[in-house]
């Protein structure tokens, strides 16, 4: 049996930019990132990308917040390795080391006139709306707004990485968790305790919704993906049903000549691997891979319903 192995960015994304060859002085920079980083870096240009176009943005500051997807981790080729890959929570002391990849990659990125461009949204894809973010603590007016699409981007890969979706299904609980830093909190007053409501949250609600758009467009080809397999299953069912149905034709038949005509039938029915002796269990199995499939399908498009109603 066959199944498309399923890429959790779909790949219809960066079709409309010829990065490879205009911009691939900036984009060789990822082969000096260790693999996790790179391909996190990969993902967020993705997701950069595809978000812009629901932004509608112009093609030349899609193609540039795409390369700040591409670059803005850049600092890290200078973090420690056993800080980077440490697999257990940080220390506080090993956090503020880890906050520096912000400070290094915008000053690889002024040094360097090429990578000049994107130094801001290397510096600031962590700074926050309401100043709680790092490394200055500036706020909506001061973050470049490459930088504000970066940072959605990034925390949603992040959070997508760390408990390794292989699959879009529950996918709206990350999503949850983006809302969540979308929205105002509120802030006491010292003096007289007063809930005083900050107009912004940590990340930008308009550019999480176009990144909404972006899930859904993915879980609609992860969707596709199964699909094609279910009409496989189906197909092979179908046949192995025809199969089954001969078998229990030859057996019911007092002739020989009508019991060999079935059999023969059964034989021209058989695929490679197949016999009269594991047709049966082999159709078993067919059966509980399209009820999974077809369960899997519900539960997408439960996901979608889902992230629709999400309001910021």
């Amino acid at each position: 049996m066959f199944e498309q192995k399923l890429d959790f960015y779909s790949p219809v994304n960066l079709k409309s930019y010829n990065l490879s060859q205009s911009m691939r002085y900036q984009l060789d920079l990822l082969e000096r990132m260790e693999p996790f980083t790179r391909k996190h870096s990969e993902n967020v240009a993705n997701l950069c990308c595809r978000i812009c176009e629901y932004l509608k943005c112009s093609k030349s500051f899609t193609i540039h917040c795409t390369l700040c997807g591409y670059i803005h981790d850049v600092g890290k080729i200078y973090i420690p390795p056993e800080i980077l890959n440490k697999p257990t929570r940080l220390t506080d002391e090993e956090y503020e080391i880890m906050k520096k990849h912000t400070t290094i990659g915008y000053d690889i990125c002024m040094k360097d006139i090429n990578l000049r461009p994107y130094a801001l949204a290397a510096l600031d894809h962590h700074e926050a709306l309401d100043g709680s973010g790092y490394p200055n603590g500036i706020t909506k007016k001061d973050i470049p707004y490459e930088a504000q699409i970066v940072r959605v981007a990034d925390e949603y890969d992040a959070i997508v990485t760390k408990r390794q979706y292989k699959t879009h299904v529950n996918i709206s609980e990350t999503l949850k968790e983006l809302v969540k830093n979308a929205k105002p909190v509120a802030k006491f007053v010292a003096l007289d305790q007063l809930a005083e409501k900050k107009k912004d949250g940590k990340i930008n609600g308009i550019i999480l919704k176009k990144l909404f758009k972006v899930v859904i467009d993915d879980t609609l080809y992860e969707i596709s993906g199964i699909s094609n397999y279910v009409e496989y299953l189906q197909a092979q069912i179908k046949r192995l049903n025809t199969i089954k149905n001969y078998e229990q034709k030859a057996m019911n038949s007092n002739k020989e000549k009508t019991k060999n005509y079935y059999t023969e039938g059964m034989k021209l029915l058989l695929a490679r691997g197949e016999t009269f002796e594991n047709y049966k269990q082999i159709l078993s199995e067919y059966q509980t891979a399209l009820d999974f499939r077809l369960d899997r399908i519900d539960k997408l498009y439960k996901e979608i319903k889902i992230i629709k109603k999400l309001g910021i």
